[in-house]
């Protein structure tokens, strides 16, 4: 079962670490931080009522860049906290950062941001980020740690 918070500039759930998401060391494979990643800025995106906007600008978001740091090993069953932000809105890109902690003893396990680029659905160049998409995105744009 997935758990939301409160609305706020951070967005957030918990989940527990699936089987088949560990590598041949035992731990969390580090690609599958990839994917929630983009699992996390999806969810995020949903529960602010994105996807229908985006659909009606017929534009859609790529990723340009992700930067990732890993500090503690994740395991089957660990149940983890996803945190994900805006940190940054320009013309055609946005910054979304994210940290990964376990529950049971409250270590950061992964940081990371995402460079995402708007683009327009049928060209897929890059465009302006119009007002009703720029305009449900809470930032929180003063944390600088990822």
């Amino acid at each position: 079962m997935i758990k939301y918070p409160s609305p706020g500039p951070i967005f957030s759930y918990e989940f527990s670490v699936p089987p088949e998401t560990l590598d041949q060391n035992g731990h969390v494979n580090n690609v599958t931080y990839v994917q929630w990643m983009q699992d996390a800025a999806v969810r995020h995106f949903t529960s602010l009522g994105g996807i229908p906007i985006m659909q009606a600008v017929e534009a859609t978001w790529v990723v340009r860049s992700h930067k990732i740091e890993y500090f503690n090993p994740a395991f089957t069953g660990d149940r983890l906290q996803v945190q994900t932000w805006i940190a940054s809105l320009r013309r055609v890109r946005s910054l979304r950062r994210y940290r990964f902690f376990r529950l049971s003893d409250g270590k950061l396990l992964v940081k990371g941001e995402t460079d995402w680029v708007f683009v327009d659905a049928r060209s897929g160049k890059p465009r302006a980020i119009p007002e009703q998409v720029s305009g449900i995105f809470p930032l929180l744009a003063d944390d600088r740690s990822a």
